[in-house]
């Protein structure tokens, strides 16, 4: 019989990376997309910000 393969388990999601606290505010470190809306995030990269659940994507003008 074939054995069982053993489930790995993914990382805990880290909360700290995507709030910060400023008083006695939470505030949002990345932007929101506006197409997902409020709670889905979008990803900075170096010349774009990029919702992975949509695709929806916002290039960045360089200077």
């Amino acid at each position: 019989m074939a054995k069982k393969k053993e489930k790995t388990k993914k990382p805990a999601y880290k909360i700290h990376k995507i709030y910060k606290v400023e008083g006695d505010k939470i505030v949002d470190k990345n932007r929101t997309c506006p197409k997902c809306g409020q709670g889905v995030f979008m990803a900075r990269h170096k010349d774009r910000w990029h919702c992975g659940k949509c695709g929806y994507t916002e290039f960045i003008k360089s200077e």
